[in-house]
């Protein structure tokens, strides 16, 4: 059997780290002694993560201020971190507004445009402007939290169409990724998990839990090289939407 591969060290991106499961996967990576550059819109939000995770250990963190659906916002980022540290092994792509609603009109103009260009434009362009660094990394993995709502043919969601279609423009951008960053030794790795719940009993019949999910991104990092796990499925357990 293959042992995994410590993580002591590693040095890790993830946008979205303010709150929910992006917390939980700053965290996760700090207690197993990653140092985390965590992003949010809300700058303090993110210090205040960050300062928590210090204090806790073993891991350190750094907060900076991301707006996905600001390129200027990306890009800032992106060069504050380039002067932070010479290289990336873990970009985890989790920043992306959720949006609830059957119908179009449920929501304005301005929360569709800021879902859409966060979930998709922003993501291509953090990861775009981020590969410089993950490049120069003896381990690089991308790892893309997408979502159900990118698989095709998926309905059992309530979220809005607008997050569906974000998180279609997500798996498209990673597949296509994947192949190509293949040959550089450069894994994508992709979840779609299904709407879950941040706590709860994790047993068969009870709802996928954020903490599972985080353990699924652990498990692929952690493993050797030649191990490329392009891509997680779950099964949904909750009643499809009506």
């Amino acid at each position: 059997m293959l042992a995994a591969m410590s993580l002591d060290g590693l040095r890790v991106a993830i946008t979205g780290a303010a709150r929910d499961t992006g917390r939980l996967l700053a965290e996760a990576f700090a207690q197993h002694r990653a140092q985390v550059f965590l992003s949010a819109r809300d700058l303090s939000a993110a210090e205040r993560v960050a300062d928590a995770i210090s204090r806790q250990g073993p891991g350190r963190a750094a907060a900076f201020r991301c707006d996905l659906a600001v390129p200027d916002s990306v890009r800032v980022f992106a060069a504050a971190l380039a002067e932070r540290t010479d290289h990336l092994d873990v970009l985890v792509n989790n920043g992306a507004p959720y949006l609830d609603g059957d119908d179009l009109g449920d929501v304005s103009d301005d929360e569709i445009e800021g879902a859409v260009a966060a979930g998709g434009t922003g993501t291509m362009l953090v990861t775009k402007h981020l590969l410089p660094l993950l490049r120069a990394s003896a381990r690089p993995d991308i790892v893309n939290m997408i979502s159900a709502c990118g698989e095709v043919g998926h309905r059992r969601s309530g979220a809005h169409p607008a997050f569906y279609a974000a998180k279609h423009a997500h798996a498209g951008f990673a597949q296509i990724l994947s192949y190509r960053l293949r040959p550089a030794g450069i894994r994508v790795i992709s979840l779609f998990p299904p709407d879950f719940v941040q706590e709860g009993t994790r047993q068969a019949g009870h709802d996928l839990t954020a903490r599972s999910v985080v353990d699924c991104v652990l498990f692929a990092v952690g493993q050797p090289r030649d191990c490329f796990i392009r891509e997680f499925h779950f099964e949904q357990v909750r009643q499809p939407h009506p």
